[in-house]
């Protein structure tokens, strides 16, 4: 069937079309774009750009395809909410490659996290000599067990019994169980062995008296209370720290005993440090010191999985390859019996290779990887695809790049759009927003002032538009008239983390200094695995804030506290009322503000609260004000508003530092897991700019943040000096670099071929003297 212009009526779907999208901050927006071209969506941080493309085109996507699956398997899956959108038309297959961190569990490396590891355990399966079985036997995640005994069953109408054995030969070294580090506990730090348990001896986080961990062991009749532990006969110190679980009796309820040790080794030792809370995190760095385990020397792998080889190679010496050599060493496997097989494992190995992530190693892991070398090992799978017409949709897939990767990313953005697919991008880099075939501004300002497309088209449009990103998109910083003179140094003496070669730097102190080079330089195993060995560092880096939707900005700073205790003074009631995770929830939806109903296998139906409208507070709290505003209205005030509303205290400098940093807009009753990373970072830093005379330790402040923004973090950045402060920034933006009073540049390449000093000196020395890939792009940058 044609139309009358004769084009065939299936041709006529070629835009995405979303008609009146109300996605948090979105205002009724309706937009057109283009199928199979690579559409960037720019606009201030907050102005509503992942609403649009994440929470909005992707998630409506995602959620269409999971229909198509059946019951059984939708429940399973997670469930995705219908996006507020009155229509959404044409859409395409989307995939989602964002900058969430990996899951940061040390089990999980950079091999398992792209399939590449599971190919390698069966090419050493079947070439491997000698042969030590099928590829479980080479996950260090599977252990090698063996039992025997009678199983009963019934046949033809007897009960018939059959001695069976099974074995089960796995990879995992048994010492560390496959994590590769061994443990030695300072029994020192867990307890204090001249008191009793009953004298409050256990130092551990949470072993109070008074509460269940302690009364298990004051309880359980195996130890006495009473006495100090240094006087344990021998029988009562091993059942206090290493009896195995044993069914006991407290207080008429059944529970299981365990020993000190085994206990804390499961609920804080077994678990990645990254993901524990950091009161917890510091008792575990005071109490345990971890060293490579001694049997497997840390490749988490027996001692059957390391004996098998190729051409002298074991599994774990491939996984610890860089992958540039992996790559060269898998070329050199010529054997038709795993062609096929080696055929997708080079196809893997190479796209690291072409994604700028060659200098990894498989057995790195994924806990450890940045948001931006993260979000890159999620794109490995899709590029040698042969699928087209997807929508793929990133989320600033230069976050952590140096501008000399970027020019590969953009290539690698160009190659999926040539496929004959859609890109969908949001990003704040002119380098990528030069590429685009369609832009969509979105704005003018952030949170409640956002949310309306300011332009849509192509570039050159967007720099006579008028809007703020067609304003500043051309905007360049320029270098420094004049530079701070250090106040003394941190010292950095034969620094071998990672890929750094023996590296010895003076950091200066006083000044702002920038650490820079490619990815995977060695920037921040220079700076995080020597810096924060020192007092008086604060270090803000790109772990994501731990919160869910029951926390806000206003919990997460310490300000809530403080506008309950003024609710609470004004009013002669108590503070828990003024907290909707407390006595002041609303009793319908528990401080939510929406009733939730789950449905099965069908989406997830969250509907607002009728009691409370929205609020999460019970009506009688709702009564109470505080200059005439309750504790809804006053969660419901942005940064800005609520810094004229509270005009004195540590809660209004905490606020006036969230202004400092660009996130005026946010309101302070927002949940925290609706913040995107840039976001998230900067409150983290508006937190911690309290101290005056510390080393300031920052890590790509500037991600998330829009060309208009980055002026104002520069001048923050000032400030912070100007007070006393000591600020090193590791950064690849060049507005950054060219601020700088001093530049340590690493590098010249990435993996082992970087960790190297390669100049130390002011931005313009650094121009005039040093033929760097980042004085290269620094000099193009700055027009010099």
């Amino acid at each position: 069937m044609t139309e009358a212009s004769g084009t065939h009526i299936a041709d006529s779907h070629e835009m995405i079309r979303v008609v009146g999208a109300r996605e948090n901050n979105l205002k009724n927006v309706s937009v057109d774009i283009p199928k199979r071209r690579l559409t960037v969506f720019t606009g201030v941080s907050g102005s509503g750009k992942s609403s649009l493309v994440f929470a909005t085109i992707a998630n409506e996507s995602q959620r269409l395809i999971n229909e198509t699956y059946p019951t059984f398997v939708q429940q399973f899956m997670g469930q995705l909410n219908r996006p507020e959108v009155d229509a959404l038309e044409n859409v395409s297959p989307a995939i989602i490659v964002d900058q969430e961190r990996m899951g940061a569990n040390s089990r999980s490396t950079v091999g398992t996290a792209t399939d590449a590891q599971a190919m390698l355990r069966i090419l050493f399966s079947r070439l491997g000599q000698p042969h030590v079985g099928s590829p479980q036997a080479f996950s260090f995640n599977i252990p090698s067990v063996s039992g025997a005994g009678a199983v009963t069953f019934e046949k033809g109408g007897k009960k018939v019994k059959e001695r069976r054995s099974f074995e089960i030969t796995g990879g995992m070294c048994p010492r560390c169980e496959g994590l590769g580090e061994a443990s030695d506990v300072d029994l020192d730090e867990l307890f204090d062995s001249s008191l009793s348990l009953a004298g409050g001896a256990i130092k551990i986080p949470g072993y109070n008296v008074d509460g269940w961990m302690v009364r298990g062991f004051t309880e359980s009749g195996f130890v006495d209370p009473a006495k100090p532990i240094k006087d344990y006969s021998d029988q009562e110190r091993e059942d206090f720290l290493y009896k195995e679980p044993t069914k006991v009796k407290i207080q008429n309820i059944n529970m299981t005993y365990e020993g000190l040790i085994p206990k804390i080794t499961k609920s804080f030792l077994q678990k990645d440090r990254d993901s524990l809370q950091p009161h917890i995190r510091a008792f575990v760095d005071r109490a345990v010191k971890f060293t490579a385990c001694p049997d497997c020397k840390g490749t988490r792998l027996n001692e059957g999985a390391r004996s098998s080889k190729i051409k002298g190679v074991n599994i774990a010496d491939a996984a610890a390859m860089q992958i540039t050599d992996l790559a060269d060493w898998l070329a050199t496997i010529d054997d038709p019996e795993v062609a096929p097989l080696m055929q997708g494992l080079r196809a893997t190995i190479d796209s690291f290779v072409d994604i700028g992530l060659g200098y990894l190693s498989l057995d790195r892991s994924s806990g450890t990887l940045s948001g931006g070398e993260a979000q890159r090992t999620k794109m490995i799978r899709h590029l040698g695809s042969a699928l087209t017409d997807i929508s793929y949709v990133f989320d600033e897939p230069t976050a952590g790049l140096h501008p000399h990767d970027i020019q590969r990313m953009n290539a690698l953005l160009k190659l999926l759009r040539d496929k004959g697919n859609t890109v969908l991008v949001v990003e704040h880099k002119p380098e990528v927003i030069e590429i685009a075939d369609h832009v969509v501004d979105l704005g003018p300002g952030a949170g409640r002032a956002g949310g309306d497309i300011q332009y849509t088209g192509d570039v050159a449009g967007l720099r006579t538009s008028g809007t703020i990103t067609g304003r500043h998109l051309d905007d360049r910083a320029k270098l420094k008239q004049s530079t701070r003179t250090a106040k003394g140094a941190l010292e950095i003496r034969g620094a071998t983390q990672h890929n750094l070669k023996n590296v010895d730097v003076d950091v200066p102190l006083g000044i702002l200094t920038v650490v820079t080079g490619v990815a995977g330089s060695g920037k921040s195993s220079l700076i995080h695995g020597n810096v924060p060995a020192f007092d008086d560092v604060v270090v803000v880096d790109q772990a994501p804030i731990k919160g869910s939707r029951r926390s806000s900005p206003a919990t997460y700073t310490g300000i809530l506290d403080a506008i309950r205790a003024a609710f609470a003074k004004a009013n002669g009631v108590k503070p828990s009322l003024f907290s909707a995770n407390s006595e002041g929830a609303c009793p319908a939806c528990r401080g939510l503000g929406v009733i939730i109903t789950t449905l099965g296998f069908t989406q997830t139906v969250e509907t607002l609260c009728e009691l409370c409208q929205g609020t999460g507070f019970s009506d009688e709290v709702l009564e109470y004000t505080l200059d005439g505003k309750n504790i809804a209205e006053v969660l419901g005030m942005s940064a800005s508003e609520a810094a004229d509303f509270i005009t004195k205290g540590p809660a209004h400098t905490t606020l006036l530092r969230m202004i400092d940093v660009g996130l005026g807009y946010i309101t302070l009753g927002q949940a925290l897991n609706t913040l995107s990373g840039g976001e998230r970072q900067r409150l983290k830093l508006a937190i911690s700019m309290a101290k005056k005379g510390a080393i300031y330790v920052l890590d790509e402040p500037t991600t998330g943040l829009h060309l208009a923004d980055v002026d104002n973090m520069l001048a923050m950045l000032d400030r912070l000096v100007e007070a006393g402060n000591s600020v090193i920034v590791i950064e690849h933006h060049q507005a950054v670099m060219a601020h700088a009073d001093w530049i340590i540049d690493l590098g010249p390449g990435a993996g082992h071929d970087g960790g190297v000093i390669v100049f130390e000196g002011t931005p313009a020395d650094l121009i005039a003297e040093a033929g760097t890939l980042t004085a290269k792009h620094l000099k193009e940058y700055v027009g010099a």
